[in-house]
């Protein structure tokens, strides 16, 4: 059974998570898409964070039409920093051992998929497969894998149309009265909207 795994602190999820995980889910054939709100990233501990029964409620929200996605709160329910290879293992026990994950990270992420926690036993957990960002050139997977020897043969680099949305940029816009409806799907804009999120009023 191939499962995959889209990880990301959703702050808020937006539409092009959405249409990542349409695209993996139809192109590798994912029997379901796994939605997995962080709950510390380590690697955004820079930023306040939204409270984090927002983000799950606007993530429900955002998969709640489509039968190949679900909502994991396996990160959200471990205190600490969200740490990959402790999502993967975690899913890994709930899903048992039949379950095949492919982990969906952007082309930057990858490229500086190195300097993660444990990066080796993580190629070993899962197939990572890389999607295109705007303005972000794949990395060269050959000189990764002087640094991750086997992450040539574990990624799969996914053919999709970039898409040029980001959660920093909806904040932003609505901090300053700007529309998002086509940004975020439509309940999570209600969502936004009624809870007063990003500074709204």
């Amino acid at each position: 059974m191939r499962v995959g795994v889209l990880g990301g602190t959703f702050d808020p999820i937006h539409n092009g998570h959405v249409k990542v995980a349409e695209e993996a889910s139809e192109k590798l054939s994912l029997a379901r898409v796994l939605f997995v709100p962080a709950g510390e990233p380590w690697l955004k501990g820079h930023r306040m964070l939204t409270g984090a029964s927002h983000r799950l409620q606007m993530v429900k929200l955002a998969v709640a039409l489509d039968k190949r996605f679900e909502v994991s709160t396996v990160d959200l329910d471990r205190a600490g920093p969200s740490y990959t290879e402790d999502t993967l293992s975690a899913l890994q026990r709930r899903l048992g051992a039949d379950a095949e994950l492919y982990f969906i990270l952007g082309a930057d992420a990858l490229k500086e998929f190195d300097k993660w926690r444990n990066p080796h036993r993580i190629v070993a957990m899962c197939h990572l497969v890389a999607l295109k960002r705007p303005r972000c050139p794949l990395p060269d997977l050959a000189g990764l894998e002087s640094a991750v020897p086997g992450i040539s043969e574990r990624t799969i680099v996914l053919d999709n149309q970039p898409i040029d949305i980001t959660s920093s940029d909806i904040r932003n816009r609505v901090q300053q009265g700007l529309p998002i409806a086509d940004l975020v799907p439509q309940p999570v804009e209600r969502y936004i909207r009624e809870y007063c999120l990003y500074g709204n009023t």
